[in-house]
C-alpha cells in the first residue's frame, strides 16, 4: 500500500524497544510514547504546506518559512492521550479535540462515548492519534466521524500496527494516509496484536 509509512528511523526502532519490555514501568511508559510521537510527527508532517516570509536575524534579513495550515489533533480516548504532548511540542499552535471510543470485548467492534469536536471544521489537517492500530476498527470509526464533520484531509499516527488493522483503515479510507513506529505480525484471537505491547492505555495508566 503505497500510503502506509512504518518509520526505519534508529531512535524510534531504539525507543519502540524499550515501551514493548513487559518491566517497563508505566512512567517510563509514558515517556517513551510522547518520545517516539515526537520522532513520528517530525514524518507526519513532512508535507506540510509553508509560506515565505521575510525574517530579521540579529545580522540582517532572510528569507525564512512558516506553516501555512492549521493543524488538529484527535487523540482517541483514552490511549491516544499519551501521544498529545509529544505532538503538541512540534507544533504548540494545533488545536486538541477528544474523540472517545472503547472496543466492545465481545464483538470486537468501536463504540462510540464522547465527542469533542466544535461545530465546524476549523483547521486543514486532522492527524488522528492512536497507539495501537489493531482491527483498524476504532480508527476507521473516528476518520468516519471527522468526514462527517467535514474534515477534509486526514492522517493516522499510531505507534504499532497489526496487518489487519492497516488492511481495514486503507479499505474504509484509502486516502488516509497511515505512519506508525513498527508493523507486527497479526491479531491473536482477542484482537491484540502480536508481539505488540499489551494494552496501551492500561500500560500508560497503571491500570492493568
Amino acid at each position: 500500500m503505497g500510503n502506509v509509512y512504518e518509520s526505519q528511523h534508529p531512535l524510534v526502532k531504539h525507543k519502540l524497544t524499550i515501551l514493548r519490555n513487559k518491566e517497563t514501568k508505566p512512567k517510563k511508559f509514558r515517556e517513551l510514547i510522547r518520545e517516539i510521537s515526537i520522532l513520528l510527527a517530525y514524518e507526519v508532517t513532512e508535507d506540510l504546506a509553508l509560506t515565505a516570509v521575510p525574517v530579521e536575524t540579529p545580522m540582517g534579513m532572510t528569507q525564512g518559512a512558516l506553516l501555512q495550515e492549521p493543524i488538529g489533533l484527535v487523540p482517541v480516548l483514552r490511549a491516544g492521550l499519551g501521544m498529545v504532548e509529544g505532538v503538541w511540542e512540534m507544533m504548540p499552535g494545533s488545536e486538541v479535540w477528544h474523540i472517545g471510543l472503547f472496543r466492545d470485548e465481545r464483538t470486537l467492534k468501536p463504540v462510540e462515548y464522547y465527542n469533542k469536536l466544535p461545530v465546524s471544521p476549523t483547521v486543514q489537517l486532522c492527524i488522528v492519534l492512536d497507539p495501537m492500530l489493531a482491527t483498524g476498527g476504532s480508527a476507521s470509526a473516528t476518520v468516519d466521524i471527522l468526514k462527517r464533520w467535514g474534515a477534509k484531509r486526514i492522517k493516522y499516527m499510531g505507534i504499532i500496527a497489526a496487518p489487519e488493522g492497516i488492511n481495514a483503515l486503507h479499505v474504509a479510507h484509502p486516502d488516509v494516509d497511515i505512519f506508525v513506529a513498527a508493523i507486527d505480525e497479526r491479531l491473536n484471537e482477542i484482537g491484540y496484536i502480536v508481539p505488540g505491547l499489551g494494552d496501551a492505555g492500561d500500560r500508560q495508566f497503571g491500570t492493568g
